[in-house]
């Protein structure tokens, strides 16, 4: 045997010894000469093509790994954004022309482009981002052709599934960092598929990946201006959130840009989603597989260097395992090599740039000098990049600066907890609200504790399980919307009898002058009531106004009929805290809910000469509009009883072994304001979906005709209804609506009525993130089941959480 085979056999053998890995690098060949092919730098890709750009509108990004320069890009000024938004407008009416199997066809044409340009891709995105190439081949690429291959299918139902829907239109879609590829994929697949057309805006760190992609998506036989990608900085995304010409914003990052971008875009009638930060827990209880949880938590917290929204960055121990579990974890921590991303052999590669680095750094510091102890693996770091070690903070208090805050770094926190209460307020703490992960061995201890955690998606015995069809989106300040399957399909679309309606004023005083030539209203021949003022409902009972003011209310022939509460800004507190206390709604059985809106619906018929003689007093309708307006409202109550146990979520079955559970929630405390027309109409079309979901309400009845509301008091009393989940405050809606917006223990908002109220409350919901439902203005036709009742109203009276529960060994 000759000395280089013994050399080569020990070679072998110490490896067998040692379990030590050699570097085991990817080839960056393609991708390196792709680069030379634009090495005079990028244009956006707008219609079809790139753009020529001047060198002075040019900025460099930077390889994140060694820190050397990667490609010349396009600086997006407001011109090129208008260039952007038109040619997209311009393809529009084509692209939907082309009906569902047209669009299918071409969505299979890009799924299939990701699979033949796998491997260039996935080098790029690991040059370009600095997360290990395993990951990127893995996992990103696979799943990005997994979003265009289900999206298709969408396209080719969608006449069938969302025949009473329309696409938006212009879709402005702006994208993180951290997943340029996947949150392209996640984004413009659904876009595409229902009709839209779309201009993306990646981040100006990592923008290679959205160009190859267009550039072969253009190859591929996209249609020139379907998909435009406009690169730059803030002050791009910024101009692309201003535009005119755009219909939807759906913006993925950071918190602080979402509450600029909810601000921005009030009362302009763009739709909007936003999937914000997270700062979620990861919860293992004493019966756990412990070794299974501490390959979990690394898949969670160090899987792509912590750079993910939805990481488990919060490790939550029952008390008796907690020592065990940390030792077992540090340990495994040591067996984490870092390094460069091209290298198939390493778990975690760079972080994105110098500035992150320094700021995970800095959170570090500070939760060490707030008492945290700081465990890092040990182990050389490569030489330039930016790279951070994978960290562990025990002794951590749960109102730390690391325990609050994301650090979105390989940083991970953890506290311990004694009980499944304790537990769950530990996850609970925290204002985000994106993703769970709970690990037990017994299923129905974990299955309980998943309905109760406030995350959009909850992992059992798993972590970062994601799918196409899978419904992926955060509660509270983690934003509002679903990206995949379904619930994500709706995001692209608008009610087709929505988008018909017209401004308020025209539409309304259209239908009043036909609602009051039908039959006169009957004079009354009644000696008038005793005047009292009707009070404010909170808590299940009437309670003066906390300023002991009224003002008077007028019937439509201008004489005074009676006068109200004028509620302020405490009043609304005091409903508020009503409607947090009645909890126990959002608990009850769906079968509880429909039985009390049947007797609502029972009570208000037996009163239904009484409330129509009221609605012609004040409006002046006719006498017959009057009673078809009850009766409809009768109806109404009735429709949402039947929906309150049949409106429910499903079983997804995603490509593993397991199903995700797409549950059906409610949102919590809901502020309503009414308009003025259709006065117990458009009342009880609101409050009645929230109730049937299982929804508290905070209600600003109609301003100019309250005595309806305050009629149905009694209606309220007299049926069961348990305090607190229906609370009426009458007053000025708009100051009423502006307490509303601003209260940070309000979920969600409704306001129907002018276009300035939409604005306000869009534009102050930013504290909190509250989900808005608004008219901007438009007017209802509240007769019209097709526009006032039913799946719409339904879904904004929800939120979907996906529980992910893998099965088999």
């Amino acid at each position: 045997m000759s000395s280089s085979q013994n050399n080569s056999n020990s070679s072998v053998a110490r490896y067998f010894d040692t379990m030590d890995y050699g570097p085991a690098p990817e080839s960056d060949t393609d991708a390196r000469q792709w680069l030379a092919r634009h090495a005079e730098g990028f244009g956006h890709f707008i219609d079809g093509r790139f753009t020529d750009v001047s060198a002075g509108a040019r900025f460099d990004t930077a390889e994140p790994a060694t820190g050397q320069r990667l490609a010349g890009i396009a600086q997006g000024s407001a011109e090129d954004v208008d260039a952007a938004v038109a040619a997209a407008r311009a393809a529009q009416p084509g692209w939907l022309a082309l009906g569902g199997h047209g669009r299918a066809r071409h969505l299979y044409a890009l799924a299939r482009m990701v699979q033949r340009h796998a491997r260039l891709l996935a080098v790029v995105e690991a040059l370009d981002n600095g997360k290990p190439i395993r990951e990127t081949r893995d996992l990103d690429v696979p799943l990005v052709a997994r979003h265009f291959y289900h999206h298709a299918g969408w396209a080719q139902l969608q006449e069938r599934e969302f025949a009473d829907q329309v696409p938006l239109g212009v879709v402005g879609q702006i994208i993180p960092w951290n997943f340029p590829l996947l949150m392209l994929a996640w984004k413009i697949a659904p876009a595409l598929a229902l009709g839209n057309t779309v201009v993306l805006k990646p981040a100006e760190l990592t923008p290679l990946s959205a160009l190859l992609f267009a550039e072969l998506a253009a190859q591929a036989g996209l249609p020139p201006g379907v998909l435009n990608v406009v690169t730059g900085d803030g002050a791009t995304g910024a101009a692309l959130v201003a535009h005119e010409g755009v219909d939807k914003i759906a913006f993925t990052g950071s918190t602080d840009v979402g509450r600029l971008i909810r601000e921005a875009t009030a009362g302009s009638g763009k739709s909007l989603t936003l999937e914000l930060g997270g700062k979620s827990p990861f919860i293992v209880f004493d019966d756990a597989d412990i070794d299974a949880a501490v390959e979990g938590v690394v898949d969670a917290i160090w899987f792509n260097q912590g750079q993910v929204c939805c990481a488990g960055s919060r490790l939550l121990l029952q008390e008796g395992i907690a020592a065990d579990f940390i030792e077992r974890l540090k340990r495994r921590m040591q067996s984490l090599r870092v390094g460069s991303p091209l290298d198939k052999a390493i778990d975690m590669g760079s972080l994105i740039d110098l500035t992150q680095l320094e700021r995970v750094r800095a959170l570090v510091a500070t939760g060490v000098r707030e008492g945290a102890s700081c465990y890092q693996a040990p182990g050389a770091l490569p030489p330039g990049g930016s790279f951070f070690p994978p960290t562990l903070l025990t002794n951590v208090h749960p109102a730390s600066t690391v325990a609050t805050e994301e650090i979105f770094g390989p940083v991970l926190v953890t506290m311990t907890f004694r009980t499944p209460d304790e537990a769950v307020a530990l996850a609970n703490n925290t204002r985000y609200g994106l993703a769970a992960s709970v690990w037990s061995e017994t299923i129905g201890l974990a299955l309980g504790i998943a309905p109760q955690l406030q995350a959009g998606v909850v992992w059992v015995n798993a972590t970062n399980l994601f799918d196409a069809g899978v419904g992926f989106g955060g509660y509270r300040e983690s934003g509002y919307g679903r990206e995949g399957g379904r619930e994500g399909c709706y995001e692209y679309l608008k009610p087709r009898a929505w988008a018909e309606r017209k401004p308020r004023t025209a539409a309304v005083a259209e239908n009043a002058a036909n609602e009051a030539s039908k039959t006169p209203a009957k004079p009354s021949s009644v000696l008038p009531p005793i005047d009292r003022t009707a009070k404010l409902f909170v808590g299940g009972k009437q309670v003066r106004p906390d300023g002991e003011l009224s003002h008077p209310v007028f019937a439509a022939n201008g004489q005074r009929v009676g006068e109200v509460g004028t509620g302020n800004r405490k009043d609304i507190r005091n409903a508020v805290a009503a409607a947090r206390s009645a909890a126990s709604w959002s608990s009850a059985t769906p079968h509880r809910r429909a039985q009390a809106l049947y007797y609502l619906a029972e009570n208000l018929a037996a009163r239904a000469d009484e409330f129509a003689g009221r609605i012609a007093s004040l409006t002046g309708v006719g006498t017959l509009a009057a009673e078809a307006e009850v009766d409809a409202s009768v109806s109404r109550l009735f429709a949402y009883g039947a929906w309150a146990d049949k409106y429910e979520g499903t079983v997804h079955v995603p490509p593993l072994r397991g199903v995700a559970l797409a549950t059906i929630e409610p949102i919590g405390v809901v502020g309503v304001v009414c308009p003025d027309e259709a006065p117990l109409l458009s009342f009880v079309s609101l409050f009645a979906p929230l109730m049937a979901m299982g929804n508290r309400t905070v209600i600003v009845p109609s301003e100019k005709h309250p005595l309806v509301a305050t009629d149905f008091y009694q209606v309220l009393e007299t049926s069961d209804l348990p305090a607190g989940v229906i609370n009426l405050v009458t007053g000025p809606a708009a100051s009423l609506a502006q307490t509303l917006a601003e209260h940070d223990d309000v979920d969600a908002l409704w306001v129907f009525g002018a276009k300035a109220l939409s604005r306000n409350a869009e534009r102050l919901s930013v504290g909190n993130l509250k989900r808005t439902l608004v008219d901007h203005g438009l007017a209802t036709d509240w007769h019209d089941a097709a526009s006032a009742e039913g799946a719409l109203f339904l879904r904004h009276a929800t939120q979907v959480k996906n529980i992910w529960i893998p099965y088999g060994e």
